[in-house]
């Protein structure tokens, strides 16, 4: 908004979220706002929350790739060729529409990261069209990008309650933590406790019933997608600590960085508390 204003171009800034869910609306030099219902709606993210069961109806695979075609009725209504549905927690793009059902492919990616490599014909998927700008936010932010799969290893009652554990390699588990959130096959849910290659969550009746939790047993595989937000904390705040990061910090780790540059101090690694409250932080 204030690079708008400096730069004079008044009224035009919109917030995506006080127009319509099908208006794309931007800013442009021209003093316009694009209005195309026949547009991709450019919608990006989940919030976790399953809208209803569907069930794989055909497969079609490829080298390294699948077409599927998903029964389904909630899921359909409103919904458009290149709108996004959640699979089981997978970010998937419709790519034909039919009356009960609708098409989806499958990348190579996405079969070496989700349980998509394995799913039969007549198998159970749950499903959640992406959040509109003027929807309710009932889960946590999920971005439909599987981090993996784990394997559950225990399934127990607890009066009304079903515990899971579910095993997982360690790039997962370091995002994981007690009582955050986590993602189990598209589902929202809260991490109850954490061990060191296992964590456990606990679901009430109504999400088992409502999703393909009331399927999943012992030795079953699902998709996990950790919470974005640590994994973004993590990036911005480490250097050289995390696989696979190489950019330069900003911020509180920049200003450490130039602190212990002009007092001759050897750079330790991280963000410790001590510095923290020291700077002012």
């Amino acid at each position: 908004r204030d690079l708008v204003r400096s730069r004079g171009l008044g009224d035009v800034y919109k917030r995506q979220a006080l127009v319509r869910p099908e208006t794309i609306c931007h800013v442009n030099y021209a003093n316009e706002c694009e209005e195309n219902v026949e547009k991709e709606r450019r919608y990006t993210m989940f919030t976790g929350i399953v809208e209803e069961v569907g069930t794989i109806d055909t497969i079609s695979r490829g080298a390294n790739s699948a077409v599927l075609t998903i029964r389904a009725e909630k899921v359909l209504a409103g919904t458009k060729v290149g709108d996004s549905i959640a699979v089981n927690g997978i970010c998937l793009t419709v790519t034909r529409l039919m009356p009960h059902a609708f098409t989806a492919d499958v990348m190579h990616e996405t079969l070496n990261r989700s349980s998509l490599a394995n799913a039969l014909r007549g198998a159970h998927v749950n499903l959640e069209r992406a959040m509109a700008a003027d929807g309710r936010f009932g889960g946590h932010i999920v971005s439909g990008h599987v981090d993996g799969t784990g394997r559950i290893v225990e399934v127990k009652k607890d009066d009304n309650a079903i515990w899971y554990t579910i095993h997982a390699i360690p790039q997962l588990m370091r995002y994981i933590v007690e009582k955050g959130s986590v993602t189990i096959d598209g589902i929202s849910l809260t991490v109850a406790k954490v061990a060191e290659d296992n964590f456990s969550i606990s679901a009430i009746p109504h999400t088992v019933s409502q999703t393909v939790l009331k399927d999943r047993k012992v030795g079953a595989v699902v998709n996990l997608e950790t919470d974005i937000i640590g994994k973004y904390v993590e990036k911005l705040l480490f250097k050289g600590q995390s696989e696979g990061i190489t950019e330069e910090m900003t911020g509180a780790q920049t200003i450490k960085e130039n602190a212990l540059h002009k007092s001759g101090e050897k750079q330790p690694d991280g963000i410790t508390r001590d510095f923290l409250a020291k700077y002012g932080f």
